[in-house]
């Protein structure tokens, strides 16, 4: 028996981690050893330990890292409050091999633990580019630190090969967003109504907008900008909290004023995967700068509206329409998105991110590869 242990700390990332999760339970050779962190552990941020213990996991451990401030020196003791943790979590579990997901600094964190206690790593979502945030330097460290790498397209399994890194630990697996749209039993446009409270059609835009983190000066333009471009659309605004980055909770509040001064925006902590694709599917438009509108929606064939620089580098499909923070450059933006030219246009978008097979191919890799000295000691290829 293999264990495998699973960090997870945002509800974004566990929803794309979920398929693989549950493949892991189910497979008789491998044994789940989940931990839960970050905002999982969070009532702000709509405490989604819950959902994972509703989905039917076993929980191995909560690491409780969150701190009231939202400023640089809170992440970093957050990190900080990660490693010790995770150590002593590891050290209890002795899982022979850690999966993560993605570029977050919980993420960094056990990464760090796990090299330093030379427990192998297999990284989902690396070579990839998001020019305007720190994910970027995040996550090419996780690149350099792990040892076997589940990228989501055929061009970032290029990236991480020109990084350095052997071939032969580089599985083109495709992006486990596209697998969640694929199985996910969808929720009518009344089961929705009956579970929100407002009619999700054309006229809603879905909006989530995240900190971009080497910009974080910036942000009170640019959230003003965002408000006052929603406001003239005069549409109906569903509008999901942004991720705990420095800055988040700036946003929060600055969407909860929003929210009482018009009974157009509806606000949520958090919708989970199947209420959020449900919506995704339905909605005229997404606007902000979160990475499922790159990644999930030009399969739904929805446009988006893709503000500033935190996704910039990333695979972007031809219904996803790029906006500088300005308003008026939104407002101009959300007309052309839903206007009946581009909606057309939209209906033949392909996805960049692969067939939605990505958990069967994690599982297998993940049972199949030899955790040995070749797998432990990693050589540098110069190309």
């Amino acid at each position: 028996m293999r264990n495998i242990a699973v960090v997870t700390g945002t509800r974004a990332e566990y929803g794309l981690l979920k398929n693989i999760i549950r493949r892991i339970k189910e497979d008789t050779e491998l044994e789940l050893q989940l931990i839960v962190t970050g905002t999982h552990l969070s009532p702000e941020y709509g405490y989604t330990v819950e959902e994972i213990r509703k989905d039917g996991f076993e929980i191995s451990d909560e690491i409780d890292i969150l701190l009231e401030s939202n400023n640089k020196s809170a992440i970093s003791k957050a990190m900080g409050l990660t490693m010790l943790g995770l150590s002593q979590t590891f050290n209890r579990l002795k899982p022979d091999l850690l999966l993560i997901l993605g570029d977050r600094y919980e993420i960094f964190a056990a990464a760090s633990v796990a090299m330093s206690m030379n427990i192998p790593i297999a990284h989902i979502s690396g070579g990839e580019i998001t020019e305007g945030a720190m994910d970027e330097q995040i996550r090419h460290s996780i690149t350099k630190m792990s040892h076997i790498h589940f990228p989501g397209a055929k061009a970032y399994a290029e990236n991480i090969i020109r990084m350095g890194e052997e071939s032969w630990r580089v599985f083109n697996v495709g992006d486990p967003g596209i697998e969640n749209v694929k199985n996910t039993k969808f929720l009518s446009k009344d089961e929705l109504k009956e579970d929100l409270g407002i009619e999700i059609d054309k006229d809603t835009l879905l909006v989530t907008f995240h900190p971009v983190t080497l910009e974080i000066e910036q942000l009170p333009y640019q959230v003003e900008n965002l408000i006052k471009a929603l406001k003239e659309t005069d549409r109906k605004l569903l509008i999901t909290f942004p991720n705990s980055d420095n800055g988040g909770k700036y946003i929060i509040n600055e969407l909860k004023k929003f929210q009482v001064s018009s009974n157009k925006v509806h606000l949520y902590e958090n919708l989970g995967v199947r209420r959020y694709l449900s919506v995704l599917r339905l909605c005229g438009a997404v606007v902000g700068n979160s990475s499922s509108a790159i990644v999930e929606a030009p399969l739904l064939k929805v446009p988006v509206i893709n503000i500033g620089n935190r996704q910039k580098g990333r695979l972007m499909a031809e219904n996803i329409i790029q906006s500088a923070y300005s308003a008026d450059e939104i407002i101009r933006s959300i007309r052309l998105a839903l206007s009946d030219e581009f909606i057309s246009r939209t209906r033949n978008v392909k996805s960049l991110y692969g067939e939605g097979n990505t958990s069967k191919n994690i599982v297998d890799i993940l049972k199949k590869i030899n955790i040995d000295e070749k797998l432990m000691k990693k050589r540098l290829i110069w190309r």
